[in-house]
């Protein structure tokens, strides 16, 4: 099904460019008003302060400039966008909201700034009112599972980035070394799968990580989360809920990891390192979607393949895997939704934002085919998936003119997990899971990174995360889960 029209689509791209607690002072006022301008035919133009997700790209300045000319005429605002880098972004945005500041937007989802949390705390605005009046063209835009992921208690506190809906983590390999030695990527799904392939790269390409791991990897997990690390296994039609770090799969996994490392298959920084795009590789994970490949491939700066690992899914965290939120705080709610909405629906804006200056970081070949200027896109490379609507992007000369059409079918096709909707009421075990999570992130990069005993960290793990009370977070989350499951 899904799984063999990945692999379809995947074999159709073309290779060519990684694109991979009571909270404080909600609802206060604040003492700092946004700056307004006169620059729109006399009229005030608001400034809103945009935190997102990302490096901060060279250009940022060159095409914020143009940004700003069109929606200072337009509706009569200009953005004030800042950049924070992946790894930083959960610690700092926490800053920000728990300070109470003044800001207008943020990227929010399940992985980064905490969609859920944050909006049962009261940080995000409540979006709902605005879906049938200045967000109207927005709601109707975006496929509505999306909007179903993103209903927390019956209400919406951010917009969906209109995407890939199912969870589809891959394989990327680097078609240099794929070519060279003729490597069939296309039937490598599971990470043994992959261990003839990094032995071979070990031993031919001694300059190359045959299996390049960075801080922020998780190893393909087989789960759907509930609340990191509980959840329940795929497959599992009893919807049990269970430690991951407790069930044999996992186990299996670290081993293997452990055992790739022990071998010199992973690169000995595996638990501190940062990206480097400098560093050689043969294969990485990222999560991905059809096409993927040409971000990747473009960001990297050298041709890439890849090869889902496992069928997709629509979760909860998959369809809230990239949104935008209203700071409730904002002195400009209005219009912050006026921009959300224009932005998923205004190719012109978005593709400014996704691609930069027309002339400059690229020429158009088409009314929605562009090509990327080589070097100079280079001075803009920005995280696609995180500014809006991706379906109403140009497609660039190495992807299919279909490509959204595709990737519509692709979702069309996805496969719903059997707990999707589900929404876990925090509140019973919020001091639990706030301890939970500074375990997690006191273990996750060490675990993962397969330069440590499994044995005997996976029981240290485990029994910092008993200490903290993740019974009792198991036993909740089963029991809201079954009376979910009964109301249904």
């Amino acid at each position: 099904m899904i799984f063999k029209k990945v692999k379809k689509l995947l074999a159709l791209g073309l290779t060519t460019a990684l694109a991979v607690g009571t909270l404080a002072g909600c609802g206060s006022s604040s003492t700092s008003e946004s700056q307004s301008t006169n620059t729109s035919g006399g009229k005030d133009v608001v400034t809103l302060k945009y935190y997102t997700i990302g490096a901060e790209p060279k250009d940022k300045q060159i095409v914020l400039d143009e940004v700003n000319k069109y929606l200072a005429d337009k509706i009569g605002v200009n953005l004030d966008m800042t950049y924070i880098d992946f790894g930083d972004y959960n610690q700092k945005m926490s800053i920000i909201i728990n300070s109470g500041e003044n800001y207008d937007l943020a990227f929010t989802c399940s992985w980064a700034g905490d969609y859920l949390g944050n909006s049962r705390k009261g940080a995000f605005l409540d979006l709902t009112p605005y879906l049938q009046t200045t967000a109207k063209d927005m709601y109707d835009a975006i496929d509505k599972r999306f909007w179903e992921g993103a209903t927390i208690d019956g209400k919406i506190y951010a917009a969906p980035n209109q995407k890939e809906i199912s969870s589809l983590p891959m394989w990327v390999f680097t078609k240099e070394y794929v070519d060279k030695y003729n490597i069939p990527y296309q039937d490598i799904h599971t990470l043994e799968d992959l261990e003839p392939w990094l032995k071979l790269i070990k031993e031919k390409e001694p300059d190359v990580v045959p299996l390049y791991i960075t801080k922020g990897f998780s190893p393909p997990a087989y789960f759907d989360f509930i609340s990191n690390p509980v959840g329940i296994e795929m497959g599992d039609e009893s919807l049990k809920v269970k430690n991951i770090f407790e069930t044999e799969k996992m186990k299996q996994t670290l081993q293997t990891l452990r055992r790739y490392y022990q071998a010199g298959y992973i690169n000995a920084d595996s638990a501190t390192a940062e990206d480097d795009k400098s560093v050689k590789r043969f294969v990485t994970k990222a999560d991905g979607q059809p096409y993927a490949e040409n971000l990747w491939s473009k960001d990297l700066g050298y041709p890439v393949v890849a090869s889902s690992i496992m069928d997709g899914m629509v979760t909860n965290d998959s369809t809230t895997g990239s949104m935008i939120a209203i700071s409730n705080n904002s002195k400009n709610k209005e219009k912050a939704v006026e921009f959300l909405n224009l932005l998923n629906t205004d190719p012109y804006l978005r593709n400014l934002l996704n691609y930069g200056v027309e002339g400059i970081h690229y020429t158009k070949t088409g009314d929605t085919t562009i090509a990327l200027d080589q070097e100079k896109s280079k001075g803009y490379s920005v995280p696609y998936f995180a500014n809006g609507n991706l379906f109403i992007t140009y497609t660039t000369e190495n992807e299919p003119v279909n490509k959204w059409e595709e990737f519509k079918a692709f979702n069309a096709e996805a496969v719903n997990s059997p707990i999707l909707g589900f929404k876990f009421n925090t509140l019973p075990v919020s001091n639990e899971l706030a301890a939970i999570n500074n375990v997690m992130e006191e273990f996750k990069s060490i675990i993962f990174s397969g330069s440590v005993d499994v044995d005997e960290y996976l029981t240290k793990l485990n029994d910092k995360l008993k200490a903290q009370n993740i019974d009792k977070v198991i036993q909740e989350a089963q029991k809201q889960l079954d009376a979910w499951k009964a109301n249904k």
